[in-house]
């Protein structure tokens, strides 16, 4: 871990009836070991992921992931800039919430302001060498990239080996492995990327039956940060993370297994703490 840079606050806090305080704690201490454990081994990334119960709880130098039931506009979710320009995220609330916030706090992290790019071959052929943003979930963003850390389904994401210009054995290409090779885009996922020699956006996009690129056109400032203005352009890619009802289940039935093992844990600490206090 990089430790000469300033330690990251992230606040997940929930302003939706249907998203209590012990589901936002579950998530957020699995985004914690996430972050601690997963993202900072290969980005050097030093964060804090806190629950909060109320959005006014939340300190000032904290950058908020918010879940909310009412986002029905697509470019909506995702991360914004408040007035100050600093970093939030708004987040569905829905069966799978826990892998849109995953994919939000990562991205939010590894690019905070949405203008993050690195260079690299084009995955286009006859571009040369271009910039990519740095968007680390997209390219394996669906919910059949993703893993469970204490029964929370979280994102995939790639590793700076993703920009390298060949595969080579035995490199980590995104944290489950899933990503096999240099700007491999999986089913249901995407990257994009800036051509300096048109001044276009281009991207390659997974979400039919085989990879396809598409121009996006010149940027504007006016569009907001790079990230804002991709997110406009790209509504499918919220469908990605939308979890199936099967897994779901999976899911559910993972969750099942881990409430049972805390309870049965916590039962045995009870048991404990009142022999030590003297109590029956």
């Amino acid at each position: 871990m990089n430790t000469s840079e300033l330690l990251k606050h992230i606040a997940m806090v929930s302003d939706s009836p249907s998203v209590r305080m012990g589901e936002v704690a579950r998530v957020s201490a699995a985004l914690q070991r996430q972050v601690q454990s997963h993202l900072s081994r290969v980005w050097e990334i030093n964060a804090t992921v806190d629950a909060f119960e109320r959005l006014e709880d939340v300190p000032i130098d904290y950058w908020p992931v918010i879940i909310r039931d009412d986002i029905d506009v697509p470019n909506a979710a995702g991360i914004h800039l408040d007035q100050d320009g600093q970093p939030f995220a708004l987040v569905q609330h829905s069966s799978g919430w826990s892998l849109t916030a995953s994919h939000e706090v990562l991205e939010m992290l590894c690019d905070p302001f949405g203008n993050r790019v690195k260079a690299g071959p084009s995955p286009m052929p006859g571009q040369g060498r271009v910039n990519f943003l740095v968007e680390v979930c997209d390219p394996s963003e669906a919910v059949a990239y993703g893993y469970t850390i204490n029964g929370v389904t979280v994102s995939d994401f790639y590793t700076p080996s993703y920009f390298d210009p060949i595969a080579v054995a035995g490199v980590r290409y995104s944290w489950t492995g899933a990503i096999e090779a240099p700007r491999q885009v999986l089913k249901g996922g995407y990257i994009s990327w800036h051509d300096p020699v048109t001044d276009e956006w281009f991207q390659q996009v997974y979400f039919d039956n085989e990879p396809a690129f598409r121009s996006l056109g010149r940027l504007s400032a006016r569009d907001g940060s790079i990230r804002s203005a991709i997110y406009a352009r790209t509504p499918e890619a919220h469908k990605s993370r939308q979890l199936p009802a099967a897994m779901a289940l999976m899911a559910s039935g993972e969750s099942d297994d881990v409430v049972r093992s805390c309870t049965a844990k916590a039962q045995l600490f009870r048991s404990q703490i009142n022999q030590l206090l003297g109590r029956p």
